[in-house]
């Protein structure tokens, strides 16, 4: 974990400071005097090499100073505590929705094989993959919000409120399908590749029914790549949240860095990027556990 966040801060440092652009400037004003520009790139430390920043800037994250945000002059800390909960609610909801969805599609696309009901579930992922994450979030809200007026347009409330849920079905089918289907293609792959093996046909031979010996002898040992596409995909759709949060106008994180990409705040931007960095990895590694639990050959190995 500790060279990929190193890694990570590395480039994004460098990145943005190659992008172009003062920070000072932005702080004092294009009409800012020089003398008041070079004051506050003195405060700021930005006369300094860019090794020297950087290592400061490590050590301060170390200590848990993510900086000061050049747009608000408020902690960066504080502005992703504010907007972290928001897009970390908006992706477990939408890895929930993919799994919930995604696997009972590959089973019965894997199951039932070149029928209609594998046609049909292929169908559906699909569409999932195809379509443009904005072209489904103006959809929904065509059908559901406008047309129906069963969901809000827009907006967040808190799932600790009983409308929050409300607000977030159209965000989560928005952020997830793409998600859901990549799991069932994946489901439908790795699950026709397990029932050929010798145990399952074993396994059949006994007598057993179908649902027993999917459910009970092929699902477990399919679900290892299934587990592996969530764990990336737990990071895509943290990535790319911002395209979902700013069509339903949501206050997270995704949002919150093109705000500070737009106007360039570095620190906002470093302290975001490698919070969810951050997320991404750990989210990583419990992925590796995972395997171990749901296949015990890797934990032997």
């Amino acid at each position: 974990m500790a060279p990929i966040l190193l890694g990570v801060s590395i480039l994004v440092f460098l990145l943005l400071h190659l992008s172009g652009g003062n920070p000072a400037v932005l702080m004092a004003g294009p009409d800012a005097p020089p003398e008041t520009v070079e004051a506050i790139e003195r405060m700021l430390g930005l006369d300094q090499p860019l090794h020297v920043q950087y290592g400061r800037y490590v050590v301060n994250v170390l200590q848990g100073d993510l900086g000061t945000s050049i747009r608000s002059r408020s902690p960066v800390a504080a502005e992703v505590g504010r907007t972290l909960p928001v897009t970390l609610q908006l992706t477990l909801l939408a890895v929930l929705y993919a799994v919930a969805m995604g696997i009972p599609l590959g089973v019965l696309s894997a199951v039932y094989r070149d029928t209609i009901v594998d046609r049909f579930a292929m169908f559906v992922a699909l569409l999932g993959i195809t379509m443009p994450v904005f072209a489904i979030g103006i959809l929904l809200i065509l059908v559901f919000s406008i047309r129906l007026e069963w969901t809000p347009i827009s907006g967040y409330v808190p799932l600790s409120q009983l409308a929050g849920l409300h607000h977030f079905v159209l965000p989560v089918i928005t952020a997830g399908s793409a998600t859901m289907a990549l799991i069932a293609r994946v489901t439908r792959s790795s699950l026709l590749e397990v029932l050929e093996q010798d145990y399952v046909r074993t396994a059949r031979a006994k007598g057993l029914s179908t649902r027993v010996v999917v459910s009970k002898h092929a699902l477990r040992n399919a679900l290892v790549p299934v587990v592996t596409i969530v764990g990336v995909q737990f990071g895509g759709l943290m990535g790319g949240a911002v395209v979902t949060e700013t069509i339903f106008a949501l206050p997270g994180l995704g949002r919150l860095i093109l705000q500070a990409i737009q106007t360039r705040d570095f620190p906002l931007v470093q302290g975001s990027i490698l919070v969810a960095a951050l997320i991404f990895v750990i989210v990583n590694l419990l992925t590796d556990a995972v395997y171990a639990v749901i296949d015990p050959r890797i934990r032997y190995a």
